[in-house]
């Protein structure tokens, strides 16, 4: 083999490691924070607080993105890919350890800011790498297997707080060195506590297994960098990129409005038990939007992404209509349906924005990863609404914010349309931009 060869190889092998490790950060990412909606009514009954109150936790989780995306684009510029992600895994450990060794409401809010401000970083680091190793003629495909990798770890995460509480709140010996540990450590009237212990050694896990790796190093262009403040501004005077931002506001809220108030609702309107229907409701959402996550990715290969974008959208306001108005079965099935059509409108959004701009895409990156912070806003304004009017009106603003995400399809045009069985046209073009 040439020596040109081989090193054409080392660089697609160095590409693919790198792929497959931002698959398994996804994965934890999603792990740590797709929680909450199977937590929701825990909260609620073991801190005595409103639904608004309840709200402020994962208000808190998300407004952290807000806060820290931008920032984290120049660090990861200084510092570079590995320290910045050791970093966010010390963060979130750290903040997950505090709320298991102090399970009380302020400490709960202050340590899922923390959480939120590690994963966050991470998300700004994670999704350029992906465009770069992947390709980005191949972005919105890579942008959806993550999605699908994202969504498996949403479906473990609420059987997992179940198994925990079934194992830790009855009252019984708890059998096995795990268990009996987290027995332990774990207020009996607060069970559900121990599953921040589990996301604390997750993330020292994360911290160990990425400390020991060689990374190869990433060479990102100047579009690609965390570029400087001039470009955030160059970017923020363009209409499009404000479009962009506001849909990833709405579909991050409408995810984590719809996941955060299932297992409440259900409980509430149709008498459910939130430690088992509840929670079982939540994982299946996530579980079908990794089911979801599949046939999108089919589809982003015989359809237009605009085209994909707004026939799942449409799915997803009919099962939140199921959902909301439907009988106690109904709205069982028809919350985790509205998982299903929401599979594919992150990687969606994210790369039909990359692609629709011609430079500057670390930047962007960065005010997208911002724009997670509308899993923050909607959940509490439901929270407040469904305090004042009931949950079910607090909830018809899923219909606002679906219908924006929605409106993306519409109006988008990429430069480098997603790549379509048999068509070579989007590669030349990449090749040529």
């Amino acid at each position: 083999m040439s020596s040109a060869a081989e090193s054409q190889a080392h660089a697609t092998g160095a590409a693919r490691f790198l792929v497959a490790l931002v698959f398994l950060i996804f994965f934890v990412i999603s792990f740590l924070t797709n929680i909450m909606g199977a937590l929701i009514p825990d909260i609620i009954h073991g801190f005595k607080v409103t639904l608004a109150m309840a709200a402020v936790l994962p208000f808190s989780f998300f407004m952290a993105y807000g806060v820290a995306s931008i920032p984290a684009g120049f660090l990861v510029e200084r510092w570079g890919d590995k320290p910045l992600m050791l970093c966010s895994f010390l963060a979130a450990a750290l903040g997950a350890l505090c709320f298991g060794m102090r399970p009380i409401y302020p400490v709960a809010v202050m340590s899922l800011f923390v959480m939120g401000a590690g994963m966050a970083a991470l998300q700004v680091a994670i999704n350029p790498l992906l465009r770069v190793a992947g390709g980005e003629q191949h972005f919105a495909f890579n942008s959806a297997f993550a999605q699908l990798i994202f969504g498996s770890a949403s479906f473990v995460s609420p059987i997992v707080y179940s198994q925990l509480v079934s194992h830790l709140g009855s009252g019984g010996t708890p059998h096995g060195a795990v268990l009996g540990f987290l027995a332990s450590v774990t207020p009996p009237s607060l069970p559900w506590v121990s599953i921040y212990w589990v996301f604390a050694a997750c993330a020292a896990a994360m911290m160990a297994f990425i400390a020991v790796l060689r990374l190869p190093a990433v060479v990102r262009s100047a579009d690609e960098s965390a570029g400087t403040l001039e470009m955030y501004a160059s970017l923020l005077r363009r209409p499009v990129v404000w479009a962009y931002f506001g849909c990833i506001v709405a579909y991050v809220g409408s995810e984590q409005g719809t996941a955060d108030w299932i297992s409440q609702f259900l409980s509430r309107y149709h008498g459910f038990d939130p430690h088992t229907q509840g929670a079982t409701a939540v994982s299946y959402f996530w579980g079908l939007l990794t089911v979801g996550c599949l046939a999108g990715m089919l589809l982003l290969k015989l359809f237009d992404s605009r085209k994909v974008l707004v026939g799942f959208s449409a799915g997803a306001l009919a099962a939140l209509t199921l959902a909301l108005f439907g009988s106690a079965q109904v709205s069982l099935t028809a919350f985790p349906c509205i998982g299903l059509f929401a599979s594919i409108m992150w990687p969606t959004l994210v790369s039909l924005a990359l692609n629709s701009v011609p430079a500057h895409h670390g930047p962007l990156a960065g005010i997208l990863c911002t724009g997670i912070m509308g899993g923050a806003l909607l959940p509490l304004l439901i929270g407040q609404l469904g305090d004042l009017f009931g949950l079910r009106a607090g909830m018809l603003l899923l219909y606002m914010s679906f219908g924006c995400v929605m409106s993306a399809g519409c109006w988008a045009k990429p430069l480098v349309n997603n790549a379509l069985l048999g068509d070579r046209t989007n590669d030349v073009q990449a090749r040529v931009n």
